[in-house]
């Protein structure tokens, strides 16, 4: 194995991650608890049209967090870049609308300086719709989902989420709704992907994050977190992070039909010292097997969905470089990033305060090479499932790793901080809207 990185500069303090907390409580003193559903959709509302006269083609999509743009890459291959979206072109509108509403005003300064990290969180997640037309796109800052016009750059819709702050999103398999977490208001709200109206909601644990469509579209998995912006993460104040769990709504009629705490399962398995706060995620194929990440663990974890039980444990290798203080890693983590190659065989895990990447053996659990990167923040995979492809958050960069021999294939740069990459679909002979 090669050795990892040195661990990044990043590292935030105690009065920071305080900060942000304390800010978000008293906004909460003021103004009550988050109001439980959303205003709807704002803005011109109109279907996408359909793509006449070509078809589409596969993109990743890369959202730069900090600036607010997407980077749309080739989904294999050389992976190079094709163009950038600017998602958040009614910035300045958004921008006066939170100053002027003092409540408002508090919990984005609480986002910027707490899960922010000193920074606006301009965009979490992106998905296109099904005809290619528009990305759309959750913005944690401006707590909305919009929908951008891939041609014009203008905005389609907006839905304001309940709660103050948005976040990870799912798309439905057939690419019609998107799920999106409402993380202070504790809900994850359901669109239509092409109108922007809401179809329903649930209510989830503590700061969901993390959501999964299963293959037969109906079900939604749902992962909260937990509180992730305070000092208290000794593994014996672990309690004070609120009510995490995994909530499995019905996709249809957004009921809960099962809640998953892997508290009492940890526990089964003598691993009382580890969170049960579920991070990204994936599945298997076949979906009898859950493979997931926690809150301050170097690994992941095997969970059967039959047997409803934790089955395996995977401690991958630390960087010796690694500051081991807790309150200097990222919103909680210290691995965020999973996928599987298509046929089930291998995992990809973002190693992301230990400065790697590694291509793990499912049989085994043992991982391949380390290959170096700078806080390594999402997994997924290529179009043809050769590679998997990791965002390099501190050096703004995605980087493909070859699942058969975990050896690094190519990086390429992209904007401020990527975080989500995904796949998707635009049309063929696309070309960026104008810069705005």
């Amino acid at each position: 194995m090669t050795a990892a990185a040195s661990a990044s500069p990043h590292a935030r303090g105690r009065r920071r991650r305080w900060y942000g907390a304390t800010v978000a409580t008293l906004a909460l003193l003021v103004a009550g608890p988050p109001v439980p559903a959303a205003a709807g959709p704002t803005g011109p509302v109109r279907a996408a049209a359909p793509v006449s006269g070509s078809s589409l083609q596969e993109v990743m999509f890369v959202g730069n967090n900090r600036e607010g743009t997407v980077d749309v890459i080739r989904a294999r291959g050389d992976y190079a870049n094709l163009g950038r979206i600017n998602v958040v072109p009614d910035k300045s509108e958004r921008l006066w609308e939170i100053y002027l509403n003092p409540i408002k005003l508090a919990f984005y300064l609480g986002v910027r300086e707490g899960p922010g990290e000193g920074h606006d969180q301009l965009v979490d997640d992106m998905y296109s719709t099904p005809d290619g037309t528009a990305v759309v796109a959750s913005r944690p800052s401006f707590a909305d989902v919009v929908s951008i016009d891939v041609a014009t750059g203008a905005v389609r819709w907006r839905f304001p989420v309940s709660g103050y702050r948005s976040d990870h999103m799912a798309v439905s398999p057939d690419g019609t709704r998107v799920a999106v977490s409402a993380s202070l208001s504790n809900r994850v709200h359901v669109l239509d992907i092409n109108t922007g109206r809401e179809l329903g909601s649930f209510k989830t644990g503590d700061k969901p994050h993390e959501n999964i469509y299963t293959k037969d579209r109906r079900h939604i998995w749902n992962m909260s977190i937990g509180e992730v912006t305070t000092s208290l993460d000794d593994p014996s104040q672990d309690w004070t992070k609120g009510d995490r769990k995994i909530v499995v709504a019905d996709a249809t009629t957004f009921a809960t039909v099962r809640t998953i705490d892997m508290r009492p399962r940890l526990n089964a398995v003598g691993r009382t010292d580890l969170s049960d706060a579920v991070r990204p995620a994936v599945f298997t194929p076949d979906e009898t097997k859950f493979y997931f990440q926690v809150s301050f663990f170097n690994g992941f974890l095997e969970y059967d969905v039959a047997s409803d039980a934790i089955t395996r444990i995977a401690t991958l290798p630390k960087n010796p470089d690694t500051n081991e203080d807790r309150t200097t890693w990222v919103n909680d983590s210290r691995h965020h990033g999973l996928s599987m190659s298509p046929d089930g065989s291998k995992l990809c895990v973002a190693g992301t305060m230990d400065n790697y990447a590694t291509i793990v053996d499912r049989a085994t659990l043992q991982p391949g090479p380390l290959v170096t990167a700078g806080k390594p923040y999402w997994a997924t995979v290529s179009g043809d499932g050769r590679d998997c492809v990791i965002s390099e958050s501190d050096t703004d960069r995605v980087t493909a790793i070859n699942f058969a021999t975990g050896q690094k294939v190519t990086s390429v740069a992209v904007g401020d901080h990527p975080q989500r990459v995904r796949i998707g679909g635009l049309p063929t002979g696309w070309t960026p809207p104008p810069a705005g």
